[in-house]
């Protein structure tokens, strides 16, 4: 057996693994304890659910259809907060349970991975809605992330407390902190970010040498245009989108339609027409 063969076999039992054992109900559980014993259950009295595993059950494709989108919609339910304008991690935070998870057990409840929001995670949903074509909360996700958001009033730069223009690692979830950002500037989260942007909503995505699209609009855009430069090669690209829903994806470079919604090609000019969003 080869080493890619005996990957892909590993790969499938821990598929099945997961679908036999991981599975809560209603979502997937993320950690287990030495002994067996699950977090991110409904049965445990604190961290019932974890964003995490929901959205990488998506994001994989590994988990199975019909449960990941059950567990997608218990990350709406549970954990994205419309009124705060956040996603926590997971729900309810640590505090008075004998669970000992560790280190974030120290962080105050709705403080960093203690149940705030964790922006890695926020946007690995927002990523998964998309994946999942449900463009409408895919872009309401995106809003709530965005920081420029956190600062349209008085009252909501008093809240957020951090820079505007950069992506904060983390947004507190809990009084007094509600809505504070913390942990700006520096991380990781940004990259994230503009992945999402680029790859998850405008849809452009470089696969080695083909630059593929998927675009997850929202319903009210007609087009939009990208300059993308890669190496010596300036591509110029309008994307449509269709008001029929039955029609179906297309590539056009220089008028000439591409297989596989890709091009390999180094046109000057490109269009992709897309279908209705749902």
């Amino acid at each position: 057996m080869s080493f890619a063969e005996r990957c892909q076999k590993e790969a499938e039992q821990l598929q099945r693994n997961i679908e036999q054992n991981g599975w809560d109900g209603e979502w997937y559980r993320r950690p287990y304890f030495d002994d067996g014993t699950p977090l991110s259950s409904a049965l445990n009295p604190e961290y019932q659910i974890d964003s995490i595993a929901q959205s990488w059950s998506v994001l994989s494709g590994a988990g199975d259809k019909e449960r990941s989108r059950t567990a997608m919609d218990a990350v709406e339910k549970r954990l994205v907060h419309h009124d705060k304008q956040l996603i926590q991690l997971l729900d309810p935070p640590f505090d008075k349970s004998d669970l000992n998870p560790g280190y974030i057990k120290g962080y105050v409840p709705g403080v960093r991975e203690n149940g705030g929001q964790y922006t890695h995670a926020a946007i690995w949903a927002a990523m998964a809605f998309a994946a999942l074509g449900d463009s409408r909360r895919a872009w309401e996700l995106l809003a709530m992330i965005n920081p420029i958001n956190h600062a349209n009033t008085p009252e909501s730069i008093a809240t957020y407390r951090v820079e505007p223009y950069v992506i904060a690692a983390d947004v507190y979830a809990l009084p007094p902190h509600t809505g504070s950002g913390g942990w700006t500037l520096y991380t990781g989260s940004a990259g994230w970010m503009y992945r999402l942007i680029m790859e998850s909503i405008l849809g452009l995505r470089l696969e080695i040498n083909e630059l593929r699209f998927t675009p997850c609009l929202p319903a009210h855009w007609e087009s939009f245009k990208v300059h993308y430069r890669y190496h010596e090669t300036i591509y110029h690209i309008t994307v449509l989108q269709s008001r029929t829903p039955h029609d179906q994806m297309r590539v056009l470079v220089d008028s000439i339609e591409q297989r596989d919604n890709a091009t390999t090609q180094s046109p000057s000019s490109m269009t992709t027409r897309s279908t209705s969003p749902k």
